[in-house]
């Protein structure tokens, strides 16, 4: 099947809908949204939903409009960032993609990356590189503008998301190119740096992830309105080009052990229960003291919001490792 996107075009005197550019199963796609969610089936999303799955998200509505039980609801797997890339694996004539997420890797899933269902118009059409050197969004949260401090075309773009420049900044402002604009946006220059091309410091980690304190827990969240521990622990790492697995057990096996005493700001604490899997992922943010005093940075289900802590007892008794990037 091939899928045609219907959007809104701007002409003069007003605006216009019509099909543009196809999208095709077997072939690469880019998110065209600030943020994408990714869930588990068409069949799950819940009315509470409808503002995360529009052509235009409104991702603040969205969370703002759920309650605590709805915000750890299973049907959401993961969220992708706008010009994130996917591979099209299925197009269900109801308008509904299926797809791969090749830029957060789950093994246990899927070795191309991890799977899920997302509206197909929150999608464009994979280009060539522009064969110029990305820009990473340093702010929290920016927008995309028609023109320099014009009209706000793309809201809640996010910590992380990768831009290519349309050319050098103008008056404190930088032309990027976005999936599915024609002409480039505008967001202001301090806003997005250089992808880094040297690893980050423990204290660079540390530095963006203590920027989402207090942030709502949501469950398979990657943003700065909602996040999970495992996203946070993504985001955190994908500022600086480093790209974890999405899910905290993936992101064990993908780092190195290191004993537990010799921990230092910046690792990561892994937790599980007796026979099970690792359930949950914090950032260290102390060097242990003695009498086992531990610290982290994370996004906490129960408390359902992102919080640095020392370790309270029954997450000492779940610690099963510490681990290094």
């Amino acid at each position: 099947m091939v899928v045609g996107i219907f959007h809104r075009v701007a002409v003069t005197g007003g605006a216009r809908w019509g099909w543009t550019v196809e999208l095709q199963p077997g072939r690469e796609a880019v998110v065209r949204v600030a943020v994408a969610t990714l869930w588990t089936s068409p069949e799950a999303v819940r009315p509470v939903d409808r503002p995360a799955l529009a052509a235009r998200t409104d991702i603040p509505a969205w969370i703002s409009g759920m309650n605590t039980d709805q915000q750890v609801g299973d049907c959401v797997l993961s969220q992708l960032l706008l010009g994130e890339r996917v591979l099209v694996t299925e197009l269900r004539p109801d308008g509904w993609a299926h797809v791969v997420a090749v830029q957060q890797p789950a093994a246990k899933l899927d070795p191309r990356g991890y799977p899920g269902w997302l509206p197909a118009d929150q999608l464009a059409p994979a280009t060539a590189p522009a064969g110029v050197d990305p820009l990473v969004v340093d702010a929290t949260v920016t927008a995309l503008r028609a023109t320099p401090n014009g009209e706000v075309v793309l809201p809640d773009v996010i910590l992380g998301t990768r831009l290519t420049p349309a050319g050098p900044p103008v008056d404190g402002w930088r032309p990027v190119h976005a999936p599915g604009h024609s002409r480039p946006l505008w967001l202001p220059a301090a806003h997005a740096v250089p992808v880094p091309t040297t690893p980050p410091t423990a204290g660079d980690v540390l530095a963006v992830a203590a920027r989402l304190l207090d942030v709502v827990y949501i469950w398979g969240g990657v943003s700065a309105y909602g996040i999970d521990c495992s996203g946070l622990v993504h985001l955190a790492w994908r500022r600086f080009g480093v790209v974890l697995p999405r899910d905290a057990d993936d992101q064990a096996q993908a780092t190195t052990p290191v004993p537990l005493g010799a921990e230092r700001p910046g690792d990561l604490y892994f937790f599980a229960r007796p026979g099970r899997k690792i359930h949950h992922i914090g950032i260290v943010t102390a060097t242990p003291r003695p009498g086992d005093d531990r610290r982290m940075l994370h996004a906490c289900y129960l408390r359902r919001r992102v919080l640095e802590e020392r370790l309270p007892a029954d997450r000492t008794a779940t610690l099963v490792g510490a681990h290094r990037v």
